[in-house]
């Protein structure tokens, strides 16, 4: 992820909340949390390589595997839980999208668009999309899955999450219209239902 799209999602973050950031790669979210909004918490990530760099950041980091959920965690631990670029690559993403409602006060997600105008190209054309968001051929992709805005939003409902905002983004700026179409990345901002 760019990063613009990092910063356009650091700011749903309240300052000084407690984050959990799922899948926190090299730690450079947080690491910009806790540098300009006074955030605390932890990052989850399981490459060895990640850890390290999260650690040479300054940044608290557990080395966890996610598709065995979040059982270390108690309700309500965190007032944001953030899965950028994660959802995609676990095989529960289901049961992950619950957990990140039952751990954090608001869960953000944000993952590539599949269907991005450019992707629905490459379909139409016979060819799995390879882009800036979607760099990898169909055979060596570490995605597991691929999803939509759309489907997101119908995830969200059919799980009872109510959803605070919601958008795409593309090349760092917000796009509030026909995000499915027109945004390579779709972000999401939710909480558990009353």
């Amino acid at each position: 992820m760019t990063h613009d799209n990092l910063l356009a999602i650091a700011a749903l973050v309240p300052h000084g909340s407690r984050v959990l950031d799922l899948g926190c790669g090299d730690g450079a979210l947080l690491a910009h949390l806790q540098q300009h909004k006074a955030c605390t918490g932890y990052g989850v990530e399981l490459d060895d390589s990640n850890v390290l760099a999260c650690v040479q950041r300054g940044v608290n980091v557990l080395q966890l595997n996610l598709d065995k959920g979040l059982r270390v965690f108690g309700d309500q631990s965190f007032d944001v839980v953030l899965q950028i670029d994660t959802l995609q690559h676990l095989r529960n993403a289901e049961t992950m999208l619950r957990e990140t409602a039952r751990v954090g006060r608001t869960g953000i997600v944000a993952f590539p668009n599949f269907a991005h105008w450019p992707n629905r190209l490459s379909i139409l054309q016979g060819r799995m999309p390879v882009t800036k968001r979607l760099p990898y051929q169909w055979y060596d992709t570490p995605n597991i899955r691929v999803g939509t805005f759309a489907d997101f939003a119908d995830l969200a409902h059919k799980n009872k999450l109510q959803v605070l905002d919601q958008f795409g983004l593309q090349d760092g700026q917000e796009v509030r219209l026909w995000p499915n179409t027109f945004a390579s990345t779709a972000v999401f901002k939710f909480q558990r239902n009353a």
